[in-house]
C-alpha cells in the first residue's frame, strides 16, 4: 500500500515555511524524498518491502524482526523527540539560515517550546550540520587560527578550570582553519596552537601540491615541503598580490560576531558544534536562496544521533546550557 503524494511547493522563506509546515502531512512528504531518495526503506533492515500505515503516520517492514514499525524520524537527529516535525523543522529553518545563528531563547519563544527544550534541539540540528569525512582542499588555501573566548577575569571559577583544559593561554579557545579561495572553508577547535597541532591540521585536510598562504606565525613556518608556502608579514601589510589570509578574517569575524552577539556565552566544550554551524553557513552562503539551504540541511539528518547524556556528559557532571 502507498500513500498519496502531496504537491510541495518551492519554499524560498520562512512565511513558505511556516505555512507548509504546519500540516503534518507536508511535513512527511517534504522530509521522505530527501532521507530516502531511493524510496522508503526499513531503517533497521534495509528492506524496501514497507507498508505505510495511514491511521498511525508510520511505516511496517515486512521482514520479521524486532522493532518493524518506524516513522520518518527514526534513525534520525529527531528520533525519539516527542516533538511535532512542523517544530522540529522550523528550528531547523532558523539555525540554517539567520546569518548571525539564532539562540535557543528565541527559538523557545517563536516554536512554543521550553529554551532547555530549545537548545537541546538547537544542538542536535548543528550535529546534522557537521561535515563528517569529506575530500581534502586544494588549490590556494589560507590558513590561519583565531583565540575565542572572553576575558578569564570576569568569568566563575568552575568555567576558567574547563577553559584552562583547551585553552593554550588559559582565557581563550582555539580554533584553527582553513579556506580554498573560491571553495569551502574549514574550522576545528584544537588544544593549542603550536607545531604539531596546525601541522596536523593542514596535513589530514589540504592536499599535497597545493598552494598556502599563511602569516609569519612560527608554526606555518615549519610546514612539510609538499606544499607551496607563502606568507604575508602583517605589521608591513595584509596583502602582498595573490598572498593574504583575508578570506579567513571574513570567516573569523562573522564566526565571532555570532558568538559574541547571538550566543553571547559558550561553554568551550560546546565550542565546536558552534563552529561547525558557522562553516556549514559559510560554505552555502553563495548561489543557495534560504529554502534551498534548508533542503541542503535536511539532507543531512540521517545516522547523526545525540541523545541528552551525550550532549551534556552527565558522567563528568552537567555542562550549561544557558546560549
Amino acid at each position: 500500500m502507498t500513500h498519496t503524494r502531496i504537491m510541495e511547493p518551492e519554499l524560498k522563506t520562512l512565511k513558505d515555511a511556516i505555512e507548509y509546515f504546519s500540516n503534518p502531512a507536508n511535513c512527511r512528504e517534504y522530509l521522505v524524498p530527501r532521507r530516502w531518495p531511493d524510496g522508503v526503506s526499513c531503517p533497521r533492515c534495509g528492506s524496501k518491502h514497507v507498508t505505510f500505515l495511514e491511521k498511525y503516520n508510520r511505516w511496517q517492514c515486512s521482514a520479521r524482526h524486532a522493532n518493524r514499525q518506524f516513522t520518518a524520524k527514526t534513525g534520525t537527529i529527531f528520533e525519539d523527540s516527542p516533538l511535532g516535525l512542523d517544530k522540529w523543522l522550523m528550528a531547523m529553518w532558523q539555525v540554517v539560515n539567520c546569518k548571525n545563528g539564532v539562540s535557543s531563547y528565541e527559538v523557545h519563544r517563536a516554536i512554543g517550546v521550553t529554551q532547555k527544550t530549545a537548545w537541546f534541539m538547537d544542538h542536535r540540528i548543528r550535529h546534522a550540520l557537521s561535515l563528517g569525512t569529506i575530500s581534502k582542499l586544494s588549490g590556494e588555501v589560507e590558513a590561519d587560527e583565531t583565540f575565542v573566548g572572553g576575558k578569564i577575569s570576569n568569568m566563575h571559577k568552575s568555567r576558567k578550570v574547563r577553559l584552562q583544559k583547551v585553552s593554550q593561554k588559559g582565557d581563550k579557545a582555539i580554533v584553527l582553519g582553513l579556506l580554498e579561495r573560491d571553495g569551502q572553508a574549514r574550522a576545528a577547535v584544537a588544544p593549542t596552537r603550536r607545531h604539531y597541532d596546525i601541522h596536523k591540521h593542514v596535513m589530514a585536510n589540504v592536499e599535497p601540491g597545493s598552494t598556502l598562504y599563511t602569516d609569519e606565525y612560527d608554526a606555518y613556518q615549519s610546514l612539510p615541503a609538499q606544499f607551496t608556502h607563502e606568507m604575508v608579514n602583517k605589521l608591513e601589510g595584509y596583502v602582498r598580490g595573490q598572498v593574504h589570509v583575508n578570506g579567513m578574517e571574513n570567516f573569523w569575524s562573522l564566526l565571532k560576531r555570532t558568538l559574541k552577539g547571538t550566543y553571547v556565552s559558550v561553554d568551550p566544550v560546546h565550542l565546536q558544534a558552534y563552529v561547525d554551524e558557522q562553516v556549514f553557513r559559510f560554505n552555502n552562503r553563495k548561489g543557495l536562496n534560504d529554502g534551498q539551504r534548508f533542503d541542503l540541511a535536511v539532507r543531512g539528518i540521517v545516522g547523526k544521533r545525540l541523545t541528552w547524556d551525550q550532549l551534556t556528559g552527565n558522567i563528568q557532571g552537567p555542562r550549561t546550557c544557558a546560549n
